[in-house]
């Protein structure tokens, strides 16, 4: 284990996200501009945003790196010298490449700007990770097909050299390390160039050819099997392990899911790994945290290839579960009246629990006041985005969120 607390990098869509994740306990987003980023169908973000967000992170002794990590093409690069010299002016603390043409690129047009090397680059072992140090890479993402074993040793040898990031939760590729042609294939939609459509998610089904009118499935279920479909990731119950073998960034997968989502999920992380470090000799998972990650966008849960076990398929479906409902978002708390924007249908006799950072997590109260902006009593708040004024016996803060 090296002597620095490890960071928690979390994923920043949009805007929203950004905010949710600083406010919710990251040391760190990851995020994309309007081009080159493998997420071509989230929010992104501008220059001018992303020089706002530096400036935001930086404020909070906090962390923006940026998605270049893109497979490049000759077009690509004749225009990226210009981009990359934009993400140094707009104080990104590092970019996350895949491709070494654009990462030798980055080095010459920008030698001060830090690279860390993406997980798509395949980063399996410890010659790799020397590799991409001494070419001057900060940090490497290492492939999530790695086992706990194979990351603590890849750590040790590296120690001081270069920084070691891994993924901890959230959806993974049924490809290595989401080098994968299927969606190009079937679509003509590049998902290493940002524009999966996540073909191994769909619902499949095999025919024999001389008997093409006997449709056959690869399992019990009669609905169909979804062969290709990964679990998510969730590690949260091995906090202390992970850190114990020297990674550096615990990486949380999400740029395209919810607010709520990341509100959820960095809240836990943050909260589980401040108690290892409170207490790091009697350290255990705590089961409240646990169920949090029950309450948001999930497929079943693995462990990935940490522990060497091989259950990491979903047969069953491919839709993900939510027990949690997000109900509101806080945009503003005076005195006794928390002002919110309506996410989901509640009404006046509601029970809401409290999502925040503070000590106000988990608590609940019952709607018994709510009105417009206009000052208007509100019985029923069923419009989409309307931003109401509730009363509330907590004090709450902006990004704090209600829920069912």
């Amino acid at each position: 284990m090296n002597g620095r607390k490890v960071e928690l990098l979390a994923p920043a869509g949009n805007m929203e996200k950004f905010f949710t994740a600083m406010h919710f306990g990251a040391d760190a987003v990851y995020m994309a501009g309007k081009e080159f980023g493998l997420r071509a169908f989230s929010g992104n973000f501008t220059l001018d945003e992303i020089a706002f967000c530096a400036d935001y992170a930086h404020n909070l002794g906090k962390k923006v790196y940026i998605t270049v990590n893109i497979y490049g093409k000759n077009d690509d690069l004749k225009r990226l010298p210009e981009y990359i010299s934009a993400l140094k002016k707009a104080k990104a603390d590092a970019v996350l490449v895949s491709d070494p043409g654009i990462f030798s690129l980055v080095r010459e047009v920008e030698p001060d700007l830090p690279v860390h090397i993406s997980t798509q680059a395949n980063s399996t072992n410890v010659n790799t990770v020397k590799f991409w140090s001494k070419l001057g890479a900060e940090r490497v993402v290492l492939a999530r097909e790695l086992s706990l074993e194979e990351i603590r040793e890849i750590a040790t040898e590296t120690q001081g050299t270069v920084d070691i990031e891994a993924f901890v939760h959230g959806a993974m590729c049924i490809s290595m390390s989401g080098r994968c042609l299927l969606s190009n294939y079937l679509t003509n939609r590049d998902g290493n160039r940002g524009e999966c459509v996540q073909a191994c998610r769909w619902e499949y089904q095999i025919n024999e050819v001389n008997r093409p009118n006997e449709v056959l499935t690869v399992g019990e279920d009669s609905r169909g099997t979804y062969f290709l479909n990964s679990k998510d990731m969730n590690l949260l119950e091995h906090i202390d392990k992970l850190i114990d073998a020297g990674i550096d960034s615990l990486k949380i997968e999400g740029r395209m899911k919810s607010p709520f989502y990341v509100a959820t999920v960095v809240n836990a992380y943050r909260r589980a790994i401040d108690a290892f470090y409170a207490d790091k000799d009697n350290y255990k998972p705590d089961p409240v945290l646990l169920k949090e990650l029950e309450l948001t966008s999930h497929r079943q849960y693995t462990t990935g290839f940490y522990f060497g076990d091989y259950d990491r398929q979903c047969y069953e479906t491919s839709k993900p579960k939510q027990i949690g409902v997000f109900i509101a978002s806080v945009l503003d708390c005076d005195g006794e009246y928390i002002t919110v924007e309506q996410r989901n249908r509640f009404k006046i006799g509601d029970t809401l629990q409290i999502l925040s950072a503070d000590d106000n997590f988990g608590k609940e109260f019952v709607i018994e006041e709510m009105t417009d902006l206009d000052g208007n009593v509100v019985e029923d708040a069923k419009n989409v985005q309307q931003k109401l004024k509730i009363k509330c016996p907590y004090k709450l803060s902006k990004y704090d969120i209600l829920r069912k």
